[in-house]
């Protein structure tokens, strides 16, 4: 028997099938041995639920309780409005320049430190080779602002190859 069957013949027993299909659903029973134990066993459990279900009664009518509950929903997904908070002109200006100062006092400290330290911005960029067998071209160009140095082997001077040659770019 298919499922559609069953729930046919449930609606029949619960009383709510028009006339033309319970008259179609009381020939099956009559005729058809499955559908009878189905009928059976369905007013068996019917009946034993029934006497043992909670019966609840609310103190306002169905629907009445049923638009409290909708009225909640819609108050629960209503958007909440914040106000805007009261600024004051202090605030605005701490927010305001606090990056700006900021960066100004990062940059006046690395200045110091440069001049305690008595290294030069230019100072800085100078790399010293310290190896005697090891040598450097270094090529500046100031429109570009930039510098090349190759370091090369100095056993192999006299004929300048450079497989093994390493280059380092620094732009200004």
């Amino acid at each position: 028997m298919n499922q559609e069957l069953q729930l046919k013949l449930q609606a029949y027993l619960d009383g709510e099938l028009p006339d033309g299909e319970a008259a179609e659903a009381r020939e099956l029973i009559a005729r058809d041995g499955e559908a009878q134990a189905l009928v059976a066993e369905l007013a068996n459990t019917s009946a034993a639920l029934a006497g043992h279900e909670a019966e609840v009664k609310l103190p306002e009518t169905r629907e009445f309780y049923w638009s409290k509950i909708q009225r909640e929903i819609a108050r629960q997904e209503a958007p909440v409005a914040v106000p805007e908070p009261v600024d004051s002109w202090a605030g605005w200006a701490w927010r305001r320049w606090l990056p700006v100062s900021g960066v100004a006092a990062a940059l006046c400290a690395a200045v110091l430190l440069m001049v305690l330290s008595g290294n030069s911005p230019a100072q800085l960029a100078e790399a010293e080779l310290r190896s005697d067998e090891m040598g450097a071209y270094t090529y500046s160009d100031q429109q570009e602002k930039m510098t090349i140095v190759w370091f090369y082997d100095r056993g192999n001077d006299s004929q300048f190859t450079p497989a093994p040659a390493v280059a380092n770019i620094h732009r200004e």
